[in-house]
């Protein structure tokens, strides 16, 4: 098995800062905190992606991970700071983010670039969200 591509290791380090800022902040401030995070990692991710695609003539460049924290992020805003809810949330978007479900693919060819690469982690992140909580109300997860 290879190694993980950039991609995965955006989302980890998203889902690692994210565990220690989480437990500063009140019980209250958790999930404005990670829509906040969430936010920044977007409104930085598609200006700087847009750049970074213009700059090496590629779509989508894999060294761009921004938008897999700003995915993740949205993935995690409601979850619990639980191992399993961290890791299944994880899970989650990654798979959702590798397999871009309809009509996620199609958010890849807004323009200009960066936004395209943003939004569509974005969707992904969202898919990850609703399965994640839909989890955690069952039971299935905790």
């Amino acid at each position: 098995m290879g190694r993980p591509g950039p991609g995965t290791w955006g989302s980890l380090a998203a889902v690692l800062s994210w565990a220690p800022i989480a437990r500063t902040l009140p019980p209250q401030l958790i999930i404005p905190g990670a829509l906040a995070y969430c936010a920044v990692a977007t409104a930085i991710g598609i200006p700087a992606a847009t750049l970074t695609a213009r700059a090496c003539h590629r779509d989508d460049p894999s060294h761009v991970v921004i938008d897999e924290v700003a995915g993740q992020m949205l993935t995690l805003v409601a979850a619990p700071l639980t191992f399993k809810a961290q890791l299944a949330g994880f899970l989650l978007f990654r798979a959702f983010d590798i397999v871009k479900p309809p009509p996620i693919r199609l958010l890849e060819r807004l323009r200009p670039e960066g936004v395209g690469i943003v939004v569509d982690d974005l969707g992904a992140g969202l898919y990850g969200l609703i399965v994640l909580q839909l989890l955690l109300h069952f039971g299935i997860v905790k």
